[in-house]
């Protein structure tokens, strides 16, 4: 019993924000035991004040984080990027987007100065960021080298 508990994983639910024990073995699959919709959609989730807290620092899954406004053209460009590269970074690590605009206080939180920029987040902590944007493959490869610690 005790090796299931060492071996799961808090997942916040991309929907409902509801958090959920998976075991790593199962990772990139399963519903939410909330509102029971896939845990896993390959698309980046939109981040709120409302469910920003539970993906970035309740979740054990990395949260990588485009911080962007509808008025930036960079940020409209890289957006098809980023979520394709949601759909090669799924399930080792969540990607959300967070409109600077409607939730000026996070951005606030992080002293988010030009857009588009990116942030990794892992338990609450900034572990990686990076401003500009970038094509798919940069994402990517930035993404697994900043959460392997490289």
């Amino acid at each position: 019993m005790a090796t299931t508990a060492t071996h799961a994983m808090i997942i916040a639910c991309p929907n409902c924000a509801g958090l959920n024990r998976v075991p790593r073995e199962r990772l990139g699959g399963g519903n939410c035991g909330k509102c029971h919709q896939p845990l896993f959609s390959a698309a980046p989730v939109a981040l709120t004040n409302a469910n920003f807290d539970a993906h970035a620092a309740r979740a054990d899954l990395p949260l990588l984080v485009d911080f962007w406004a509808s008025w930036c053209g960079p940020c409209r460009q890289m957006a098809p990027a980023f979520s394709a590269a949601a759909r090669q970074l799924e399930p080792y690590m969540r990607l959300g987007k967070l409109d600077t605009e409607a939730e000026q206080a996070i951005a606030g939180r992080y002293a988010i100065r030009s857009i588009p920029t990116m942030i990794l987040f892992r338990k609450g902590r900034e572990v990686a960021r990076q401003s500009g944007a970038m094509p798919e493959q940069a994402i990517v490869s930035w993404a697994r080298t900043a959460v392997s610690g490289g």
